[in-house]
């Protein structure tokens, strides 16, 4: 009875020390359990050896408390292999310890008992989870190599006792010394396997895709590394995605609870708290009521959870629930194997990210996160493309007005902090199914998917409106507007290329229609026509085809010529008189209203000149486009242009739009004051059709208004347009300003006009604009010369009556 004693404390330590191998649920365990066995069968025999190891073998089963079929499958295959090395032994001749060929016979029988076991435990996998593959079976195979070293220190040991008790002296502790080496290096194998996963997962995590498949990939293969139940992957939202949820289960299923993406869940909480020193751990066995409750959120009877870091620098989270094997647990061989591995979950996410980076700025405007024209022109084909027989969208092309002006006064910030605004005005106002681009420059573009051309139109409106607005940029208040061109499918075109053309056709004819047009066939006559006049202006104007006329304008009370204005026209070979405002507001998109402007200036002060070297006062009026007025040059222009001619500043008067006086980019900069400090005069023209008012002028250096001649022509047959110009007069005479009426046509007229005390009159009643040599016969007609002023150095003009 002391033998079987001492049998069973031998099974009980070689027992607990364990070499396990997990394969899905199953766990195959390898132990130093063979010494004893053999000592067993020489000594005590078959039967009281396997009632030692089966009462061994339930004690360490008990402590690892395994499910009830699993714990009858490892006791009856304890008694199989004790009875398959006594059936083993029984084929061979008797035992003695002294011949050889026992020792051979051992050998067999524990290479059979464990052969025995070996076949029986894949089969029970087999049953209970398919076949594993044979994989499994070789990685046992290194167990068969443990029974004749048994039986090596086994036979020694005995024939060592047999000779003098005192031996186990010496075989006690050379037995703890093996179990302490065997101890160390199942410790050992498994780091090395641990490296090898890791390593393994690296080149595996290298190979994924950079899509959302990869990621999935990525998850999977952190489970299938952990051999655990389930993983989740939480990454925040990045560029223009929302959060994304990545799960992996072993059963397939996808449910997944809110925790990964709640950031009050406790587990969450910890792997993500600033002073984490790498994956946190939480288990049934050693947790508290609040720990207990997030185990129980997640139906876990352990999780790990573990910080991921992405391309954008916010934190992600990877959580970890149930190692499979119901004998083995998450412990820190876990915990440093997923740190090991989140430097390259970590790796992989960002090239992910970064890729799809990548990917967004090939089709996404940079400044405002907004689809560019590649991607417009993708999903333009698309929505086509989806019913091509019934498919209708409808396109809305926008042009930020004054961009140009802002981008050249304030700079490129302050141009993108309007792009800014605009873009989301847009956003905010566009139908919820609408997709919002950009263009390029100032231009926008809104898709309107299932729309039809006359809801396009009415959406174009809508847009415009509510989009008009006044935004803060760059310490000013701005007038945000849009000029916008309609098109739509089928009814313009049927791809993506061609309803982008005639948007843009649309969007050029509203520059000059109200601000909203639709796509008709006759504009792309208009837009080459256009297209071709932009490039012959440099041109016609070095070959004089651009040249300007002059208009008297005469004093009301004296009737001396005071000015004359200088207005342009443009003679071309083929379409013949261009209209003044066609080709001006062309000048004005293509950025040539500088140029332009200097022309028709140095025509001005040309005649000026000539002139005065007649010893003749007569100043000379030239319109400023409100885009010169941006022009960080023109001051120096206009003083250039002053000497070049050898005019005197008093002699030019520079007519100004009333919106362009009043727009807060030029209130609040100095180019109105230095203009006028060099000595000429600054005039308002066509005041009354914006929104000025008086009192804003009274803070400008302007020295005139000229009352817009839609007042003016029909003062003789409405009393309200009188009362309209009578007030005008006298406000700007109270102001200290001069007052110009234009569009004088009949004297009913001037002499009402007189009659207010207006001080210049300028229409067809005085002349028509005239050509610079028709000019000459006109005043020789119809002028006589006085002589110069009290102080003044050079001759007058008056007309004769």
């Amino acid at each position: 009875m002391w033998a079987v004693l001492a049998l069973f404390a031998a099974f009980l330590l070689t027992e607990s020390v364990q070499l396990d191998v997990e394969f899905r649920r199953q766990t195959f365990s390898v132990s130093p359990s063979e010494v004893a066995l053999l000592v067993g069968l020489v000594e005590v025999g078959g039967v009281w050896t396997a009632v030692a190891r089966v009462g061994a073998v339930a004690i360490v089963l008990a402590r690892q408390s395994l499910p009830l079929p699993k714990f009858g499958f490892n006791l009856s295959l304890a008694v199989v292999e004790v009875c398959a090395a006594v059936l083993v032994l029984s084929w061979l001749p008797p035992l003695d310890l002294a011949q050889p060929l026992s020792w051979l016979s051992l050998a067999c029988a524990l290479i059979g008992a464990t052969l025995v076991g070996m076949l029986l435990t894949c089969l029970a996998i087999s049953l209970a989870g398919g076949f594993p593959g044979w994989g499994l079976l070789l990685g046992m195979v290194p167990a068969l190599a443990v029974a004749p070293l048994s039986v090596v220190v086994g036979v020694v040991s005995l024939l060592l006792t047999r000779q003098t008790l005192w031996g186990w002296a010496l075989i006690v502790p050379l037995a703890l010394g093996v179990l302490a080496i065997f101890r160390q290096g199942t410790r050992a194998q498994r780091e090395r396997r641990t490296v090898q996963q890791v390593y393994d997962f690296a080149r595996r995590v290298e190979l994924v895709s950079p899509d959302e498949a990869g990621t999935r990939e990525i998850v999977r293969a952190v489970r299938e590394l952990l051999n655990a139940d389930r993983v989740a992957l939480w990454l925040p939202p990045y560029l223009d995605e929302g959060p994304l949820l990545v799960v992996d289960a072993t059963d397939g299923g996808l449910a997944w609870y809110d925790g990964p993406g709640d950031p009050d869940d406790l587990v969450r909480q910890r792997a993500l708290a600033a002073d984490a020193a790498g994956p946190v751990l939480l288990t049934t066995v050693r947790a508290d009521v609040g720990e207990l409750a997030a185990l129980r959120r997640r139906g876990a009877r352990e999780v790990l959870g573990a910080s991921v870091v992405t391309a954008a620098g916010e934190p992600g989270y990877l959580e970890v629930c149930d190692r499979r094997s119901d004998v083995m647990t998450f412990g820190a061989g876990e915990q440093g194997a997923l740190d090991s591995m989140l430097t390259h979950v970590n790796a992989a996410i960002r090239q992910q990210q970064l890729l799809a980076q990548i990917r967004h700025d090939a089709d996404h405007d940079r400044l405002t996160g907004l689809p560019n024209r590649q991607r417009l022109a993708a999903e333009i084909d698309a929505v086509l493309s989806a019913e091509p027989d019934t498919a209708r969208a409808g396109l809305v092309l926008a042009a930020l007005d004054g961009y140009t002006d802002v981008t050249d006064t304030l700079g490129h910030a302050a141009s993108d902090e309007l792009l800014l605004v605009t873009a989301g005005l847009l956003r905010e106002h566009a139908p919820p199914q609408a997709l919002v681009a950009r263009m390029e420059g100032g231009q926008f573009a809104v898709l309107l998917p299932g729309l039809s051309l006359p809801a396009t139109e009415r959406a174009a409106r809508r847009l415009r409106e509510a989009a008009s607005t006044r935004a803060r940029v760059a310490g000013l208040d701005l007038e945000v507007s849009l000029t916008i061109g309609v098109a739509a499918a089928p009814v313009h075109g049927s791809g993506a290329g061609t309803l982008i053309q005639r948007a843009d056709v649309a969007l050029l004819a509203a520059h000059s229609s109200g601000g909203v047009a639709t796509y008709h066939p006759v504009l792309d006559q208009q837009s080459l026509r256009r297209l071709q006049l932009g490039t012959e202006l440099e041109t016609a104007m070095a070959e004089g085809q651009i040249t300007v006329v002059f208009q008297p304008i005469v004093d009301t009370r004296t009737a001396d010529i005071v000015s004359v204005e200088t207005l342009v026209r443009w003679a071309h070979p083929r379409y013949g008189e261009i209209p003044p405002d066609d080709f001006i507001s062309l000048a004005e998109q293509i950025g040539r209203i500088g140029p332009l402007t200097d022309h028709v200036l140095d025509r001005a002060l040309d005649r000026c000149r000539r002139w005065l070297d007649q010893d003749i006062a007569l100043s000379v009026a030239v319109n400023l486009s409100a885009r010169c007025l941006v022009q960080p040059d023109l001051v120096e222009r206009v003083r250039s242009a002053l000497r070049r001619h050898g005019v005197p500043g008093e002699l030019l008067t520079l007519e100004l739009t009333e919106g362009s006086v009043v727009d807060d980019t030029v209130r609040n900069s100095t180019v109105l004051a230095d203009l006028h400090a060099l000595g000429l005069r600054l005039s308002m023209d066509d005041f009354g059709t914006g929104y000025s008012s008086l009192s804003q002028l009274r803070l400008l250096p302007i020295d005139e208004l000229k009352i817009d001649k839609s007042f003016v022509l029909g003062m003789s047959t409405s009393q309200n347009e009188s009362f309209i110009a009578r007030s005008i007069v006298e406000l700007a005479h109270n102001l200290g300003l001069r007052v110009v009426a234009e569009g004088v046509e009949d004297e009913v007229t001037r002499d009402l006009l007189a009659q207010m005390g207006c001080d210049k009159l300028q229409g067809f009643l005085v002349s028509r604009p005239l050509p610079d040599d028709r000019l000459e016969g006109w005043l020789l007609a119809r002028t006589g010369v006085r002589a110069p002023a009290p102080g003044a150095t050079h001759r007058r003009l008056f007309v004769r009556t």
